[in-house]
């Protein structure tokens, strides 16, 4: 049987709908696709497309969401499209949880239009990870080789120098080292643990979150079997492509890890949450509203973060099978 997929249709507003159409026409082939969300969304945008929405495969989001007919306003920040693009999400995360998807992924959402809708999350990965029961989720980017993942998400830059505490990246670390191998495969990873600060502190002068929390943590998860090595001052360490020795990156805030890999993979990349009992990942771009109903839409990003999600839901099948099978030899062993 072919894995299915679902995707959660996005912002309405912006090119979240159409890149989910056209990546059903590009995975239809090879995956069992899903499409979520309300249909007068995906409806406008099949105009603009110059199709028809009859041979997708729809789920609607059900219960008192009483979508209707409610228009799509190309490029405008709505709090009715945040709420939208949130039911959708929600859909999506039911079918992975009941089974009936083996993964999900999620097209762009608008931070600021789900705010206006009353959600209390800064974004789609606390909105599931609340949904799942979960609190410890960790952002990987995902790029082929490259995976980038960071210890805070969205929080302001002034607050988090507070978060880097030793507990935190220590954590971090133990959590990015178990994804590397349930998630990706990896049976020995090596992780790069980027610098808080400039040149990582230069030995304390610009300084001390290094010294103080960073090579602790880091001692920390060595004690238990986990190979990272750093910290690597931020500045160079990309540009000098020694990320490329590395099976993982670990950076200390969003911009520091996504700035270059945005620059390093953008179309290409995927965004991939771990630490949920679900498998979720989602394209590494934007709403796009200034694009939006126009046609022209880029679905690479898309379409890609579909095929890693099923490699991802695959390589944890094969995790729990071989873990379940050496849990039996050791109990037999003794």
């Amino acid at each position: 049987m072919k894995p299915r997929i679902a995707i959660s249709m996005g912002d309405p507003n912006g090119i979240g709908p159409e890149i989910s159409l056209k990546a059903f026409d590009a995975l239809k082939d090879e995956l069992e696709v899903v499409l979520v969300g309300d249909r007068g969304a995906f409806q406008a945008h099949a105009v603009v497309l110059g199709r028809t929405i009859d041979d997708i495969t729809l789920r609607e989001p059900g219960g008192d969401a009483g979508f209707g007919g409610i228009p799509v306003s190309f490029g405008e920040i709505e709090s009715g499209a945040g709420r939208r693009a949130m039911e959708a999400v929600r859909t999506a995360v039911e079918l992975c949880r009941s089974g009936e998807a083996d993964a999900m992924v999620t097209a762009p959402i608008s931070k600021e239009a789900i705010t206006r809708a009353g959600y209390p999350f800064p974004g789609h990965t606390e909105y599931i990870a609340h949904l799942c029961g979960t609190r410890n989720e960790l952002m990987v980017m995902v790029a082929g080789d490259l995976r980038v993942a960071l210890v805070t998400i969205h929080v302001s830059l002034r607050s988090v120098p507070p978060l880097i505490t030793r507990d935190r990246v220590a954590a971090r670390i133990r959590q990015f080292d178990g994804s590397l191998r349930r998630d990706f495969g990896l049976s020995a990873p090596r992780i790069a643990v980027l610098g808080l600060n400039p040149h990582a502190g230069d030995g304390g002068v610009i300084g001390d979150e290094e010294q103080r929390t960073i090579l602790p943590a880091m001692s920390e998860a060595a004690s238990d079997g986990v190979v990272a090595e750093g910290p690597f001052p931020a500045d160079g360490f990309f540009g000098s492509q020694s990320y490329k020795r590395f099976d993982g990156v670990l950076a200390m805030y969003h911009d520091q890890g996504l700035v270059p890999f945005k620059t390093l993979s953008f179309n290409h990349g995927a965004n991939f949450t771990a630490g949920l009992p679900i498998v979720r990942i989602s394209p590494d771009h934007g709403t796009a509203f200034d694009i939006a109903g126009k046609g022209v839409a880029n679905a690479h990003s898309l379409i890609e973060a579909a095929r890693e999600a099923v490699r991802i839901a695959g390589r944890r099948r094969e995790f729990r099978e071989s873990s379940r099978q050496a849990e039996a030899a050791h109990s037999h062993s003794e």
